[in-house]
């Protein structure tokens, strides 16, 4: 059965208030699903089909719902509700969740909710945003060193059920230092009395709560792990990023990348719900700094005004060639910069490599701008009918050009790295800007040498 016919049959429960139906329907579904199945409906039905689930989903579909639902249920429901939604969430997503809200509905989230939650909520929120521990979770699996596997699995089987992972558990010592890992696959398989520690893998990968959640991201990528531990500053264990944190990070990154690359500020609300004011005020610095940048294009045009007025026929051949040009320079530019942001993005390339990446890509410019400024010349030559004179001038800065686009396009990304800037700023937009002037300069510096 298609999804609209679900609807359409979940729709026909709600119009019917055969809500004990709808409800055994809801019971075999998807958590997810319920959460869209919840973002078609009207906020009063919305809040109706909510409280007939069960606690345990209820919560587990709150995760799921957009910002602006959550939102309008928590200004429905009661005090007691929203206690022991809370109570129901994991830290991670609770904190997510609080950090959405206006300070008014989280102090009401956070007076309902039993003290020692609050605790624990209070101090995630105090990390700092994007840091490994404003998202982690407190939900794992850890025992002291000398427990065995027999009290290891029974403790698992009493408290495995409200944690968020089970799949990789935590060895530690009396002041919670991580002493290692161990697989839940060989505990399963491990004989009953060995002690937990003689199955752990102490040569482990953690993270630190303040470090960057790129640089968790990084090391789940680079180690291929389900989960990553977090300790602080002594070593001590104080929570886990899962992988389902590291996907959202990810999507996250991918985003404010893909908007810095195409001159956009960063925006963490969706499109749908941002003013036109705050997408104009996000779009308006980079406008207004490449349109500033386009007059010193046009005054490098003004200062070879000689050169295009000397020679009218020429002049107009030049300036057709412009366009050409330009656009040729800022495409090198564009594909260069975006092969050494991604290299840098996955960790391919390093700061270091340079010179390396300058070498490769001035090889590759050279094949390049060569081809291009060949069928350049025969284009000039025998489709515009134009003189050796000017399709010589135009193929020359067609080489020079490449070449010089091309290692910009490489080399300022690397250059931002460097200089602990995000590389993404060095992408299309402003490659492209540079370039056009500085293929203006080139195709002028050989008018002035050739004609």
């Amino acid at each position: 059965m298609d999804w609209e016919k679900i609807l359409e049959r979940l729709n026909s429960f709600v119009d019917a208030n055969k809500y004990n139906e709808l409800r055994g329907a809801l019971m075999i579904m998807n958590v997810v699903d319920i959460a869209g199945f919840l973002s078609t409906l009207e906020s009063d039905k919305m809040l109706k089909v909510f409280r007939i689930l069960p606690k345990d989903i209820s919560s587990d579909v709150f995760t799921y719902m957009d910002d602006e639902q959550r939102q309008n249920l928590m200004e429905k429901i009661g005090d007691k509700e929203i206690g022991e939604l809370v109570s129901d969430m994991f830290v991670d997503d609770a904190v997510d969740f609080l950090e959405e809200l206006p300070a008014g509905l989280v102090k009401r989230v956070l007076a309902n909710v039993d003290e020692e939650q609050r605790k624990v909520i209070n101090r995630f929120l105090r990390y700092p945003d994007y840091s490994a521990g404003s998202i982690m979770t407190i939900e794992f699996c850890d025992f002291h060193e000398g427990t065995t596997v027999l009290e290891a699995m029974k403790e698992l089987k009493r408290t495995g059920v409200d944690k968020e992972t089970i799949y990789t558990l935590y060895v530690i010592d009396d002041k919670r230092k991580l002493l290692g890992t161990v697989p839940l696959r060989r505990l399963i398989l491990a004989d009953d009395n060995a002690p937990i520690e003689s199955l752990m893998n102490a040569n482990f990968i953690c993270a630190e709560t303040m470090d960057d959640q790129e640089h968790v991201v990084e090391l789940v990528r680079k180690y291929d792990l389900n989960s990553i531990p977090v300790v602080d500053k002594e070593g001590r264990l104080v929570g886990i990023i899962t992988s389902d944190d590291v996907m959202d990070v990810l999507e996250e990154e991918a985003t404010e990348d893909i908007e810095k690359m195409n001159a956009l500020l960063p925006s963490e609300e969706e499109y749908i719900r941002t003013g036109v004011f705050k997408l104009a005020k996000n779009r308006l610095p980079w406008l207004m700094f490449m349109m500033i940048s386009g007059i010193f294009t046009g005054l490098i045009i003004v200062y070879f005004e000689k050169i295009l007025t000397d020679l009218p026929s020429i002049g107009v051949a030049l300036t057709a060639c412009i366009p050409m040009l330009m656009g040729t320079g800022g495409n090198c530019g564009s594909q260069a910069s975006t092969l050494a942001i991604r290299g840098l993005a996955v960790g391919e390339l390093e700061p270091k490599d340079v010179l390396q990446v300058l070498w490769k890509e001035f090889r590759v410019a050279t094949i390049v701008s060569v081809a291009l400024a060949a069928i350049n010349m025969l284009i000039q030559l025998f489709v515009f009918k134009r003189g050796l004179t000017v399709a010589l001038t135009v193929s020359a800065a067609m080489i020079f050009t490449v070449l010089l686009s091309k290692s910009i396009g490489c080399t300022l990304p690397m250059l931002a790295k460097k200089l602990k800037l995000d590389p993404a700023l060095m992408a299309a937009p402003l490659i492209t800007t540079i370039v056009d002037a500085c293929s203006l300069l080139i195709l002028f510096a050989f008018a002035a040498v050739i004609i």
